[in-house]
């Protein structure tokens, strides 16, 4: 009976999937020897590593806590000096969880651990008593409860953790056969003498001088090189796995906010707007948009204080104050309810969290409140077009010469980076003084000058300007898994495969061609769609799933509803009158609950590189949902589970998916480990015979 269901579960995971072509670049091979030929000096130090993680955001920290649990040896790197990602150093300490599954504490074993910590801390899980979730709370205290995990972890699983914060990885060795990244060199900056600390200026001043060699006024930099560490011999080995060569010592995570390893090896990625094709039928272009990716946000802090303040003017507030918005009417509202309303969305801190006073459920500000704003038509930057974007395309890499031997300067626009600090910045001056909407009637825009901008090094974003040591992305370069049975160009996740979509919308039956809208039909179709295709049933009466695609190689969970923030139609974001890119928000809404495959981790081309970020094989629509705190968590734990398994027992991530549909055992034992480390891969009663899933809709 096993078998038959996991036969059945591969016919539908693998029926009529198609896949988005993208051009493969060869990945530029370099040998250690002469990558460091062109470094320099010789490296300053030399690091050996079982996993070297790259990016020690929330999918990184997990990554780390996973793999040091396993007792093995781990490296860390993060441009930032925090661990922690969306919750510490991107400053979104809000905790974007679906209902059901939070009803249901269905998450990672470190996620439940992280949220523990976090009430114990404060003697409740909502200290702020923000309305947008069941836990706000400050991002200087979510880095020392994950550094916390981290050191348990450590000790418990006898593991060793070599962290290296304010640290961007430069440049990678590649085998001569182009299968395995050798090594890795990374720069460590640190203030220069007489200087000030880090954190004293905004990411767009410095992040360039981070990515070179030569020390400079701002920093003195330290070349790492990080290195395979030797195995060990384990006498527990069973003698078929001892006679066995090891295929590598060693692997490299990439869990960067924007895919910056995906850049840097070449592997194939996707970038922005998916062309519309029956799996992603939302879409509004029929041509690949690179340049349109979700909106970046510099979050920061502000306090409600007893008296009015006077607030300076900023230089550029002209420029970005046509912008700026409380984004829409809603009944009942006056001024006072609007500001109200956008403080309390996501609180940091609550005086009396009891107050009787409320605003959408939640107790209205008080002096002393602390609020971190994250506004769609306030702080969001969203640019896009090529004059603009914010992460480079592949061609715009090759132009710029970062693709070149040692030109890596970590793939972003600086002056992008600049005008989303700037924007930012002038958010918080038009909520205290602005007295115009750039949206709505004006008679709901009024000052509100008893507020101040929490800065300095003791502020919730531990930064001498205020704004977030990185701003908070939420979408980056996207690889495409390896080709596979029905994915002839490459595994992805796609809008059709967990979204909650109406099919019966005249949109879909006006963008797409009669036979494009027949695809699309029968692959939300479910446990009837080979018969629809056998007999060529009309649409209407080919019957509909209520569930998620179920994937045999699922190694983690994933649930939140494709949540959108548009790129703007026209340059720059901030243009008076300027609107967001028509169609983008066609998918947006509910999904149900959904898993993480293997496959989506797993580059084309390298085989000792695994994502574990939002740069999973996804597509944009996909993306939108797959980028949540709870995610990435569930993603990391999938990574370190996944290298633990694959060092032990000396097999590759590929090879346990590279004979599906046919099964894998290795596979199963993989998934057995992820599941008894208490990190689950599925949602209760998930199978393809359950399709009652009403209680799942994510808000």
């Amino acid at each position: 009976m096993l078998k038959l269901r996991f036969w059945v579960k591969v016919l539908l995971s693998s029926l009529l999937v198609g896949a988005l072509s993208v051009t493969a670049v060869p990945a530029t091979a370099q040998s250690p020897d002469s990558l460091l030929a062109r470094l320099p000096r010789t490296p300053d130090q030399v690091e050996e590593c079982e996993v070297l993680i790259v990016g020690g955001g929330l999918a990184g920290t997990a990554t780390a806590y996973t793999s040091l649990k396993a007792g093995r040896t781990v490296c860390m790197t993060e441009i930032t000096d925090w661990v922690g990602g969306q919750i510490s150093s991107q400053g979104t300490t809000a905790l974007d969880e679906s209902r059901q599954q939070r009803a249901l504490l269905f998450y990672s074993q470190g996620y439940l651990d992280l949220r523990d910590r976090t009430e114990d801390l404060y003697d409740e899980l909502n200290p702020g008593a923000c309305w947008v979730s069941v836990s706000c709370f400050m991002p200087y205290d979510a880095h020392a409860i994950l550094m916390d995990m981290l050191e348990d972890a450590e000790r418990e699983g006898d593991g060793e953790l070599k962290w290296f914060p304010s640290t961007v990885v430069k440049d990678l060795s590649i085998s001569d056969d182009g299968r395995q990244i050798e090594s890795v060199v990374a720069i460590s900056h640190a203030p220069a003498p007489d200087t000030p600390p880090v954190n004293t200026d905004p990411l767009s001043t410095w992040i360039e001088d981070a990515y070179t060699y030569a020390d400079s006024d701002r920093f003195t930099k330290t070349i790492i090189q990080f290195t395979p560490k030797p195995p060990e011999i384990d006498d527990d080995e069973s003698e078929e796995v001892a006679a066995t060569p090891a295929p590598t010592d060693w692997y490299v995570v990439e869990a960067t906010e924007t895919g910056e390893l995906v850049a840097l090896a070449n592997v194939p990625y996707q970038l922005g707007l998916d062309p519309r094709s029956p799996l992603n039928p939302s879409s509004p272009v029929t041509e690949r948009d690179p340049y349109c990716t979700q909106g970046f946000t510099y979050t920061f802090a502000m306090e409600q204080t007893e008296e009015d303040l006077e607030h300076e003017l900023p230089d550029f507030y002209a420029q970005y104050e046509p912008y700026y918005s409380y984004e829409r009417t809603r009944d009942g509202f006056d001024a006072q309810d609007y500001f109200d309303f956008v403080f309390t969305y996501r609180r940091l801190l609550s005086v009396d969290p009891r107050r009787p006073d409320k605003i959408f459920g939640a107790p209205r500000p008080q002096p002393g409140d602390i609020s971190m704003q994250n506004w769609t038509w306030g702080n969001d930057y969203r640019p896009g077009t090529s004059r603009d974007n914010l992460i480079y395309t592949r061609d715009q890499l090759d132009a710029s010469g970062q693709l070149e031997p040692g030109g890596w300067l970590g793939g972003l626009r600086t002056e992008t980076l600049r005008r989303g600090e700037e924007n930012a910045l002038g958010y918080f001056y038009w909520l205290v003084t602005g007295e115009q909407d750039s949206q709505i009637d004006d008679e709901y825009k009024e000052p509100a000058p008893n507020h101040q901008f929490l800065s300095g090094f003791d502020s919730p974003m531990n930064t001498a300007h205020g704004l977030s040591k990185y701003p908070y992305i939420r979408e980056g370069r996207r690889i495409l898994g390896r080709p596979a049975p029905g994915y002839d160009e490459g595994f992805s996740v796609s809008e059709v495969d967990f979204a909650w979509v109406d099919v019966a919308n005249e949109y879909y039956r006006e963008t797409l061609s009669p036979s494009e809208y027949a695809t699309f039909r029968r692959h939300v179709a479910g446990l009837r769609s080979t018969e629809a295709i056998a007999t060529n049933k009309p649409n209407s009466e080919v019957p509909l799933r209520t569930r998620s695609r179920i994937y045999p190689d699922a190694v983690g969970i994933a649930q939140y509803a494709i949540d959108f923030h548009p790129c703007m139609a026209e340059y720059p974001h901030e243009k008076p009158g300027n609107f967001e890119r028509p169609g983008v928000r066609q998918a947006h809404g509910a999904a149900y609950p959904a898993q993480i495959p293997l496959r989506a981790m797993i580059p084309q081309k390298l085989d000792n590189m695994l994502v574990a970020s939002k740069s999973i094989a996804t597509s944009y629509s996909a993306a939108a949902a797959y980028r949540v705190h709870s995610f990435e968590w569930s993603v990391g734990a999938a990574a370190g589970n996944t290298v633990d398994f694959a060092l032990t027992n000396k097999v590759m991530p590929y090879e346990l998916v590279d004979d599906l549909p046919s099964q894998e055992p290795l596979l199963d034992q993989l998934q057995s480990q992820i599941y008894r480390s208490g990190n689950p891969i599925s949602f209760p009663n998930t199978s393809i015979f359950n399709e009652d899933w009403a209680d799942w809709r994510p808000w």
